[in-house]
């Protein structure tokens, strides 16, 4: 087996004392002039750097403070439009991708809190007053995991206070259609999957999501691919909106269940471990052989996704609260799941697999192409190929640990 070379994690003091010591020792082989131009030169890049964040940054306040007393949705649409903006040069400067994830996470929960907001309005507006009981807006998927990116779509969920009848449950019905519908005008588009609160499935009262959750992990609806599914959405659930206690409720409520009929974790683990990886003979790189993306591989499907997934499913049999992979991973590794080497090679594949990921967002937003799931390999230098082959060894390596562990057959 080739040798895996893992990052060093290091602290941020850390990393500037190795960089200024690097570069002590390489003054004393420039003559007086050439010292005076590097200086000069990274003096001129650092206060060029600050200048171009500082000015990212004001633009940015003025936009947060515009949210606030926005009058429409499609007003937060031009919002929403120009902070994707932002945070796309930003990332193109430094290429952070736990910085993207936070900022994109951070303006869409107060589009979406503002949303909520207008919604509400605009239903009062029409004489129907919202029922005397608490709700909240809860997110899943990328967005529950605090890892949103360039390009999102709707992943919620509604919860509601027990006590207001059918009346409360025809409200929130049509509040949860409108809600949609206003927020593709802030430009989250609807789910392919239709994982929102329009969807049945994905409102209720918090007495109705408890029996909806009993009966997913108890499987007593008869489809076990959507129970899987729907089980594995909701492991990421996270407050955004409304009522915090009651949402806490609920997501508590989901980690208990999980836990609790070992039989469902297991089902989910089951599936984790048997999601295809980009890998192919003598564990190289592997890419389509023909057809429209001969030469790529889908980035997405064949190594993002089995990362998030696997992590997740140690995390949740493990009881850690947090839904971020990175946190997750860090998490793991202090109460012992995973070595400080496996957890440290975890964190460089996730970071590097989700940067490609953004790129290729970038390449759709400016429309250089149509899709941002592939990736040719081939095209990158080697040593990012070589980071991208390291990070699907050590998924690959995250399967089986989960394997063994649930003794899956």
């Amino acid at each position: 087996m080739p040798t895996r070379h893992i990052p060093e994690k290091i602290s941020e003091q850390e990393f500037i004392s190795r960089l200024m010591g690097r570069i002590r020792e390489f003054l004393p082989l420039l003559n007086g002039t050439e010292i005076s131009q590097l200086l000069a030169g990274v003096r001129s890049s650092l206060e060029e750097t600050i200048s171009f964040f500082e000015e990212m940054n004001r633009a940015e306040t003025v936009l947060f403070e515009r949210i606030a007393r926005a009058g429409s949705c499609v007003e937060l649409g031009e919002i929403h439009d120009e902070l994707n903006r932002i945070e796309l040069e930003r990332f193109l400067k430094v290429q952070s991708v736990p910085a993207l994830h936070r900022n994109c996470t951070e303006y869409r929960d107060v589009l979406a809190g503002r949303a909520v907001e207008l919604a509400v309005a605009e239903m009062a507006a029409t004489g129907t007053a919202p029922p005397d009981v608490p709700f909240a807006l809860v997110s899943m998927g990328s967005d529950g995991r605090e890892e949103q990116t360039l390009i999102t779509d709707q992943d919620y969920l509604i919860v509601y206070g027990d006590g207001g009848g059918e009346a409360a449950d025809e409200w929130f019905r049509r509040f949860s259609e409108l809600l949609v519908e206003r927020m593709v005008e802030v430009g989250f588009k609807k789910c392919t999957g239709d994982i929102m609160p329009s969807n049945p499935t994905w409102r209720g009262s918090i007495s109705q999501w408890r029996k909806k959750l009993l009966a997913i992990v108890r499987y007593e609806y008869e489809d076990y691919a959507k129970n899987l599914m729907d089980l594995i959405v909701l492991s990421d659930a996270r407050y955004v909106a409304g009522d915090g206690a009651l949402a806490n409720e609920l997501v508590a409520l989901i980690r208990g269940l999980e836990q609790d009929y070992f039989h469902a974790l297991w089902g989910m683990a089951k599936a984790a471990t048997e999601m295809r990886l980009a890998l192919g003979f003598l564990k190289r790189i592997w890419t389509e052989g023909s057809g429209e993306h001969k030469g790529e591989f889908n980035l997405k499907l064949l190594a993002w996704a089995p990362l998030v997934m696997n992590v997740r499913i140690l995390s949740i049999n493990q009881g850690i609260p947090a839904t971020s992979t990175l946190r997750r991973i860090e998490l793991l590794q202090r109460e012992g799941s995973l070595s400080k080497t496996m957890a440290a090679g975890l964190s460089d594949a996730y970071l590097v697999l989700t940067k490609h990921r953004i790129l290729q967002q970038i390449k759709v937003v400016k429309g250089i192409q149509n899709s941002s799931y592939y990736l040719n390999p081939y095209q990158l230098p080697g040593d990012e190929r070589e980071r991208i082959r390291q990070a699907l060894l050590r998924i690959e390596d995250l399967q089986k640990v989960i394997h063994t562990n649930f003794s899956i057959m």
